[in-house]
């Protein structure tokens, strides 16, 4: 039975995760960690509120015996000031999976983090650099398996208020469009599925710790 942690469970990936993650009988226990509940009730879940994921020491007891990390909080672009964006992109990411690998040593660790995520940080555009460097900084910590998942478009399949006119626009089109270019995007269901799934087995013949959308599609085939 394994014992796994979410961090951003009250996201449409996290949560979608949390939902597979108690139905699934291989899992015994859920530990969420985020700054509010996620309102849900269930014999493995377990909740922990915390603030400031740069530091999470305070809670060090709760990360204690984990067996998978999967890490889903993130902002969206444009949607933040360019320091709260890095702060929740890279530092939260650090801070968690420092005090993680020093509790549970043991764990694989999962991040969602996004297409074009450019580990040498040279990316001018915010979002790929500072994706980058939370890989990059995750692959150095020592954990047993590190898994980093880049999906393009995330399609929702639940509908809810998208953040602006461009994912507006793209949540119309997409079924469209990916006929054409299946590769640009995966739906939110198919990739949480994928995610807890990778994090509790692994990827058996596919040894790079990063999953591009077009593996990530090849997983939910399967999954």
């Amino acid at each position: 039975m394994k014992r796994i942690v979410i961090v951003g469970a009250t996201g449409m990936i996290g949560g979608g995760v949390l939902r597979r993650a108690l139905a699934t009988p291989a899992v015994g226990t859920v530990t969420t960690v985020g700054r509010r509940r996620t309102g849900m009730e269930h014999s493995k879940l377990r909740e922990v509120e915390h603030a400031n994921f740069a530091d999470c020491k305070p809670i060090m007891e709760e990360l204690a015996n984990q067996d998978v990390a999967l890490f889903c909080l993130g902002a969206y672009t444009g949607t933040v000031p360019d320091a709260e964006l890095r702060r929740i992109t890279v530092d939260y990411v650090v801070g968690f999976a420092e005090t993680l690998v020093g509790i549970s040593p043991n764990a694989a660790f999962c991040l969602l983090s996004g297409q074009g995520a450019d580990q040498t940080e040279k990316s001018r555009i915010a979002f790929a650099k500072y994706k980058g460097a939370a890989e990059k900084s995750l692959l150095s910590m020592g954990f047993p398996r590190v898994h980093l998942f880049r999906p393009g478009y995330i399609y929702p399949v639940t509908p809810r208020p998208e953040h602006n006119l461009p994912y507006r626009v793209m949540r119309m089109l997409y079924p469209a469009v990916r006929l054409v270019w299946p590769n640009v995007g995966i739906p939110s269901d198919d990739l949480a599925n994928v995610m807890l799934e990778v994090g509790l087995q692994g990827t058996p013949g596919h040894t790079d710790p990063v999953l591009e959308n077009r593996d990530l599609r090849a997983l939910a085939t399967t999954s």
